[in-house]
């Protein structure tokens, strides 16, 4: 039978615990915000090659095996999670489909309003406004059929597949030539003229990157209407399976373009080992969230300091995106601290990795003083007409 956004019955602990915190979606979101870092930080520095050559080739294996393209993926398909979790919450409470469309559009629309202020304000690496178009364009098919979601999702990877791997070639070549492609040539002297000089692209970049982010989340609406992670006991078999498969196509798919990037495979078939990396990318953000949702199981009730303080992180995921590109701004640019011609790839990751463990330790200190996410609080209050009893989302957004 099939089941739909608007139809729980086939979920009868959905109406009890529609409201309860789930650990898995946490876990993988605080998880994720790993490779998210370590995808951008190299964006923000000049020479790739400065440092030990070893630790840099090794610094870009890992990046483009485990982080590039395939960080977004994972990215995309729990917000599409976030989003049907959501629509279930509230047909849970009686709310009906024109309320709750109302509900999404909503949300959309200052997702938008947030991620244009954080691509202005910050840095110009931003999916959240492309979150929000995407969500604006495709409310409806939250509700759709399986069948729906399915077939839109396979026909956008394609347009998908081909615009990453024309990015991941244009990238490549520019890496060849010793002067690869980031930001560090182009930022602004002063930050009058950083904010300015993003805004004439941002419209078109973020409605281009739309179809990018459809063949993951759409997987994600539909893996919430199963509560594949908010019950990942009842579903162990087939979460083994996808995190089994997804990650080991990922891995085969990934490695030829990993090792181009270091030199010890050559090949004229660039666009093919590109395609492949950007494709197989989506299987493997599917099963590392899928492999959150057997962590979930393995630790159970007795959570260790650890496990409480990645999910703490996960649970404000959108503030602390937003806190990693303050740091850039920070760390990087001529009007701040200016660092972008003094660390190679290799450094430029590490400082990612650091930045992750900060990020531990500052969302698990606001869970122990009862903070929420600022980013989340404001969201939820633009949001919703009337605002709920405070308590922390399960949606990655508030």
């Amino acid at each position: 039978m099939r089941v739909t956004s608007m139809d729980l019955s086939h979920h009868p602990r959905a109406l009890t615990d529609v409201a309860s915190r789930s650990l898995a979606p946490d876990l993988a979101r605080g998880f994720m915000l790993l490779p998210i870092a370590v995808a951008h930080a190299p964006a923000f520095v000049s020479h790739w090659d400065l440092g030990p050559a070893a630790l840099n080739a090794l610094a870009a294996f890992v990046r483009s095996l485990f982080a590039e393209n395939q960080a977004r993926a994972m990215f995309v398909f729990l917000f599409g999670y976030a989003l049907g979790q959501l629509t279930q919450r509230q047909h849970a409470r009686g709310s009906d489909w024109a309320s709750i469309r109302e509900l999404l559009r909503r949300r959309g629309l200052w997702l938008m309003v947030i991620g244009f202020a954080h691509a202005a304000l910050l840095v110009p690496l931003d999916i959240v406004a492309v979150y929000g178009l995407t969500l604006l364009l495709l409310a409806p098919l939250v509700r759709s059929r399986d069948a729906i979601l399915g077939w839109t999702s396979a026909v956008t990877l394609v347009p998908a597949t081909l615009l990453l791997s024309w990015q991941s070639v244009t990238a490549q070549t520019a890496a060849a030539t010793g002067e690869p492609m980031t930001l560090a040539p182009i930022m602004a002297p002063d930050y009058v003229a950083h904010v300015l000089a993003g805004l004439p692209f941002w419209p078109l970049k973020t409605a281009v990157s739309t179809v990018v982010v459809v063949p993951g989340m759409l997987p994600g609406i539909w893996a919430a209407r199963r509560r594949l992670l908010d019950e990942p006991e009842r579903h162990a078999p087939l979460l083994w399976r996808v995190a089994a498969i997804g990650m080991a196509v990922s891995l085969f798919g990934r490695l030829p373009m990993a090792l181009m990037l270091i030199g010890a495979w050559t090949t004229s078939m660039t666009w093919t080992v590109a395609g492949a990396h950007a494709l197989t990318g989506y299987a493997g953000g599917i099963g590392m969230a899928a492999a959150a949702g057997l962590v979930a199981i393995g630790v159970g009730r007795n959570q260790g300091p650890l496990t409480t303080a990645l999910a703490a992180l996960g649970q404000r995921s959108l503030t602390f995106y937003l806190f990693q590109s303050a740091v850039w701004l920070a760390l990087f640019y001529p009007f701040t601290l200016d660092l972008r011609d003094d660390m190679g790839f290799a450094a430029s990751c590490a400082v990612a990795v650091v930045l992750w463990i900060a990020s531990i330790l500052l969302a698990d200190g606001m869970r122990r003083a009862g903070h929420r996410g600022p980013a989340e609080v404001l969201l939820r209050r633009l949001s919703y007409r009337r605002i709920e009893p405070a308590r922390v989302s399960s949606s990655p957004h508030g």
